[in-house]
C-alpha cells in the first residue's frame, strides 16, 4: 500500500506543520509532506495500519467507479478510493473539524474532485442517488440509531458493496439461531436458552462512556454486527479482519431474500451450536 506523502522542503514542511496543528487535532494519522497528523495516536499508525489488513478485499482499480464515504473524518479512505482511481468520491461527516482536515488533506496531497459535505447519516437520502461503494467505518457504534442507519443505506444509496466496521465486544462465536424463537416450553416458566447463550445476537448498550468517549452508545458481539447487516438488506461476502465486513445488496424484492437467505434453519434448543461447531 502506497504511503499518503508528499516531498516538502524544510520551509514547507514548517508550514505544513503549523497548518496541520492549526487544524488538530487529529484522529486520522496522515502522513503530509513529511508531517504526520498524529504521530501519538493511541492506536499507533491509524487508520493506515487497520487498512493495510483488509485493503485486498477492495478492488485496486476503482476507475469508474463512485464511492460514498460516510464518517469520513479527516479522508483517509476518501482519499485512498481516489487514490485507486475512483470517479467521483463523497465524504460525509458532521463535524466541522474533521471535514476541515480532509479537505487540507486531499488537496495538499494533490487529489482533487473529492467532496466533503456537512451531512448526517440519517440524511443520506438527500442525495438521491446510489453508489458502487459505500464505506461505514467506525459510526455505527456512535449512533443513537444504528439498524435505522443501516437500513438508511440500504434504502437509499448502497448501490452494489458496503464496506462496513463497527466496534465488537463480548463473544465472538456466532449462534445458528433458529427461525422462530417458542415463547415458552411446555411445563416451563421460559423459553429455552437462546438469549443467554453468549453467542446469540446481542447488542450492548453503553450508558456512560467507554475508553473515555461518550459518543460510543453501542458494542454489538459478533453474531449480532452480522445479523444486523442481514437483517438491512446486506450479504456478507468476506470478513477480511476481524470487526471488517465487506457486503454486496441483497438481491429484491428484499422480503423474499430474507425469508430464504438471511435467517437460518428452524432448528430444537438441542442442535444450537456456534459456527466453530463448540455446543452452545
Amino acid at each position: 500500500m502506497k504511503t499518503m506523502t508528499i516531498a516538502a522542503t524544510a520551509h514547507e514542511e514548517e508550514q505544513l506543520r503549523r497548518q496541520i496543528e492549526a487544524l488538530g487535532p487529529w484522529f486520522h494519522n496522515l502522513r503530509i509532506g513529511g508531517v504526520e497528523t498524529a504521530p501519538d495516536h493511541f492506536l499507533g499508525d491509524y487508520p493506515a495500519f487497520k487498512f493495510a489488513g483488509f485493503a485486498h478485499a477492495l478492488p485496486e482499480d476503482l476507475t469508474g467507479k463512485t464511492v460514498l464515504d460516510i464518517g469520513c473524518n479527516a479522508g483517509f479512505y476518501s482519499i485512498e478510493m481516489k487514490r485507486r482511481g475512483a470517479a467521483e468520491v463523497i465524504g460525509i461527516d458532521s463535524d466541522d473539524r474533521y471535514l476541515a482536515q480532509a479537505r487540507f488533506a486531499a488537496e495538499t496531497l494533490g487529489h482533487e474532485g473529492i467532496e466533503f459535505r456537512n451531512m448526517s447519516v440519517y440524511d443520506i437520502g438527500s442525495l438521491g442517488r446510489r453508489f458502487d461503494l459505500v464505506i461505514f467505518m467506525g459510526v455505527l457504534y456512535h449512533l443513537r440509531h444504528p439498524l435505522l442507519a443501516l437500513d438508511l443505506i440500504r434504502e437509499h444509496v448502497a448501490g452494489d458493496m458496503l464496506l462496513f466496521q463497527t466496534m465488537q465486544q463480548g463473544s465472538s462465536d456466532v449462534l445458528m439461531v433458529p427461525e422462530d424463537h417458542p415463547f415458552h416450553v411446555p411445563g416451563t416458566s421460559r423459553p429455552p436458552g437462546f438469549f443467554d447463550n453468549p453467542a446469540y445476537p446481542k447488542m450492548h448498550f453503553i450508558e456512560r462512556k467507554f475508553a473515555h468517549d461518550w459518543s460510543n452508545w453501542w458494542a454489538p458481539n459478533k453474531a449480532c454486527s452480522q445479523a444486523m447487516l442481514r437483517a438491512a438488506g446486506f450479504t456478507i461476502e468476506a470478513e477480511p479482519e476481524e470487526e471488517v465486513y465487506l457486503c454486496r445488496v441483497a438481491p429484491v424484492p428484499f422480503e423474499e431474500w430474507m425469508g430464504k437467505a438471511a435467517v437460518y434453519p428452524a432448528r430444537g434448543p438441542e442442535d444450537m451450536t456456534s459456527e466453530e461447531g463448540k455446543p452452545a
